[in-house]
């Protein structure tokens, strides 16, 4: 298998196995230490969440990479990326026995949020130095390779760590313990990253960068400029405008999933088997996003990107209504098993279309877009479920409005991209072209 080729050829690296692996035991806390969050806001007894709860998860969880994404690059540019992941891991942990202190008191309010705002925007950091710094540990014509693989082990990582976090949870029934392996995973991350010389990762600093003040003032420019080149390639500006419409309704799908096993499938008494229960749907999610990217790089070797995005959408629709619509335990882990296929599917092309339909002096502007697009869909599909979705989570027109969203949006957007691709706007269809950078965008949009 061609993956397995290409990391056992990156393994032979010392230096990489070094950065690999503070990739690989970072992602591994993020994993735990995200459901220890789902455990405590959504499954402790004192507690009976409903959708605007879940709202507010997803609102910490995410809005960090929306709104501090532009600005890491910046300040990645002027400080050593070996001391950032150093000092990212370090801090998380520090401020993981922070959450853990709130959670010991009992209290889910203002106080437990800010530290879990605090570690998740640390992380935005870590993510952005380990992509940075993968350059400089591989050779020029490894980076496609490394940026394939590196980042799909690390998403591989986080799901493990996931598993292994709810394992733990189930056997201490304790959220506390899952909080203090976290810490332990990211105390040993930081010190992992001290394997690498402090200088080994960059930034090759040349004395003639902009200051910081006027750095980041540029950013809100960059961000319009990245917008404006958008206006012409508009193959690349509907794959963005795709992706906001996958992330809103499969965020949308993704709150009624956690209502269902919260308040559904379960009552107020059986909140480890209603833990176990969304484990094993969420396993099967993951499971899907593992499929697709093993799948899509045939797929897209046999029909164009926007017909295999378009037909992903229709699929997303089908399965959202049978079986999902079916409400039962085995259908929502087969659905979540076939959304999560379509829903990486698209995202590994919408990847593909960024990198290849857009000017490389704008690729990170527009990525940084793309950041916010992604992230910012799911937040409000949250915020929007929070107001038409019952404590329960089962609701027949809700589903039928996103069965409705996903076949429209196969329907407008292969309408849409088939109209450019007339028009001369076509990627060549030999499958995901060299420059592909699908899996380092996994970290954080997955």
């Amino acid at each position: 298998m061609r993956f397995i080729r290409d990391l056992w050829t990156l393994l032979q690296r010392r230096d990489f196995r070094r950065l690999f692996a503070v990739r690989l035991t970072s992602q591994f806390g993020d994993g735990v230490f995200q459901v220890a969050l789902a455990s405590y806001v959504l499954f402790s007894p004192e507690r009976a969440p409903d959708a605007a709860a879940i709202a507010g998860l997803f609102a910490v969880s995410l809005l960090p990479y929306s709104i501090l994404g532009p600005f890491t690059g910046v300040l990645l540019d002027r400080w050593s990326r070996r001391q950032i992941l150093f000092a990212a891991n370090l801090t998380r942990a520090v401020l993981v026995i922070a959450v853990g202190s709130v959670v010991a008191i009992g209290n889910a309010g203002v106080p437990f949020y800010l530290a879990v705002l605090l570690t998740l925007g640390v992380n935005r950091f870590l993510l952005s130095g380990l992509s940075a710094g993968l350059p400089h540990v591989v050779e020029r014509d490894e980076l496609v390779m490394a940026n394939a693989v590196t980042p799909t082990c690390g998403t591989a990582s986080f799901l493990i760590g996931g598993g292994v976090g709810a394992g733990v949870k189930l056997i201490a029934d304790s959220d506390l313990v899952v909080l203090g392996l976290t810490v332990v995973v990211y105390t040993a991350a930081a010190f992992l990253a001290l394997r690498l010389r402090r200088d080994q990762l960059g930034p090759d600093l040349k004395g003639d960068e902009p200051g910081l003040a006027e750095a980041l003032r540029s950013i809100a420019t960059g961000l319009v400029d990245g917008g404006r080149h958008l206006k012409e390639r508009r193959e690349a500006a509907l794959g963005l405008a795709a992706i906001g419409s996958l992330r809103f309704f499969f965020g949308l799908m993704t709150v009624e999933m956690i209502l269902l096993y919260r308040n559904y499938f379960y009552g107020p008494g059986q909140l480890n088997q209603a833990f176990g229960g969304l484990a094993i749907a969420t396993g099967a999610v993951g499971a899907g996003l593992f499929i697709a990217a093993l799948v899509t790089p045939w797929a897209t070797r046999v029909m164009s990107l926007h017909q295999w995005i378009t037909l992903l959408f229709a699929a997303a629709a089908v399965v959202s209504a049978v079986p999902i619509g079916l409400y039962t335990q085995p259908a929502l882990v087969a659905g979540g098993l076939l959304t999560g296929f379509c829903a990486q599917g698209v995202k590994i092309s919408v990847d593909t279309l960024v990198q290849t339909r857009v000017d490389d002096v704008y690729r990170g502007r527009v990525f940084s877009l793309y950041d916010m697009i992604f992230n910012v869909g799911q937040v409000s599909a949250a915020a929007l479920g929070a107001v038409i979705l019952p404590d329960n989570g089962k609701s027949y027109p809700v589903l039928a409005f996103i069965v409705i969203g996903f076949a429209a949006s196969a329907l407008v957007y292969g309408r849409l991209s088939s109209g450019a691709a007339k028009r001369g706007d076509r990627l060549d269809r030999g499958g995901l072209p060299g420059g592909i950078r699908a899996g380092d965008q996994a970290d954080e949009r997955t």
